[in-house]
């Protein structure tokens, strides 16, 4: 695989060009893993390139493993670049976090024509980082928010548990729910504490194209099967330019990630990873491949109709 490098000093983004034997002029902006060159962001260019595609793999910056205040002008850049390089149609993809930044960037940039996001909000919430601070893994920061444009935080959900709470409602719902990592207990309460208003909300009817959203419905980080519910409404109630396809599988977990790229990330144990990673795919294995396998239909056919378009 041939790349290209981007730092944010000297290109205004952080982030990695991937290409392939076949030729395109199609490309998707993955945002996935906590580095555009590290194996997780490799082992989903890998997967997309095998669908056609070019890809640009973006993060928010070297060993920055939080998201606070992103800028969206990084993104506006990278789709500046690649435009300018050949890319007739482009598109943009996360999943957690990475899915809402996804759906908040195509609601800006309707450069973006296809927009997939895997286990979304449908909402901004309070900027936060990951590391190691006071025995926490992760703690929120006060005024900052998950993304920002023209230099201004977009207006965000805040936390209702302070740090170092904060980790320790999650370290507590972790233990309890046998998983890698819980958290809905804390989207939960802060959303009853600080009901969604309209300029948190993401705006869905402004995507361009084609929308996929993916989740599942046992997802222990947060709600996205009610978050998902609220967009298709959104949408139902709202006129829109997107073709809408929404998926919440009753199991699945919070790595709704399609079969072929989960094995490209994991060529061995992929589903015992899973099952060690979450216990409701510890309960139902059959029932969580069988849903990756429909998600890798849904990702091929999606991404084969939007680049066959003209």
């Amino acid at each position: 695989m041939k790349h290209l490098h981007f730092d944010i000093d000297r290109d205004g983004f952080y982030g990695a060009y991937w290409t392939g034997t076949a030729q395109s002029d199609c490309a998707v902006i993955a945002m996935l893993g906590d580095d555009p060159e590290d194996y997780m962001a490799r082992s989903a260019v890998k997967w997309l390139l095998k669908q056609g595609v070019n890809v640009m793999t973006m993060s928010p910056g070297k060993k920055d493993y939080g998201h606070h205040n992103y800028p969206l002008e990084r993104i506006e850049t990278a789709i500046a670049w690649l435009k300018a390089h050949g890319n007739r149609k482009l598109g943009i993809a996360g999943a957690s976090t990475t899915g809402t930044l996804a759906l908040t960037a195509a609601s800006y940039f309707p450069e973006l024509a296809l927009t997939i996001a895997m286990t979304p909000s449908d909402f901004v919430w309070q900027g936060f980082m990951q590391g190691k601070k006071d025995g926490c893994k992760e703690w929120p920061i006060p005024g900052e928010s998950l993304f920002s444009y023209h230099g201004e935080p977009l207006p965000y959900m805040p936390f209702c548990y302070p740090h170092p709470q904060y980790w320790q409602v999650i370290a507590q719902e972790t233990k309890q729910a046998g998983a890698m990592l819980a958290s809905r207990k804390l989207f939960d309460d802060s959303e009853a504490a600080h009901p969604i208003t309209e300029a948190e909300t993401i705006r869905v009817e402004n995507i361009q194209g084609h929308l996929l959203l993916i989740g599942a419905a046992d997802d222990v980080l947060w709600d996205t099967e009610k978050y998902i519910r609220r967009m298709e409404r959104r949408l139902a109630e709202r006129p829109h330019a997107c073709t809408v396809e929404a998926a919440v599988y009753d199991h699945g977990t919070h790595f709704v990630f399609p079969e072929g790229m989960l094995k490209t990330m994991l060529p061995v144990g992929s589903g015992l990873f899973v099952k060690f990673a979450f216990q409701a795919a510890k309960k139902y294995p059959k029932e969580c491949r069988q849903t990756r396998i429909d998600i890798e239909k849904r990702m091929c056919r999606t991404l084969a109709e939007w680049k066959g378009e003209k």
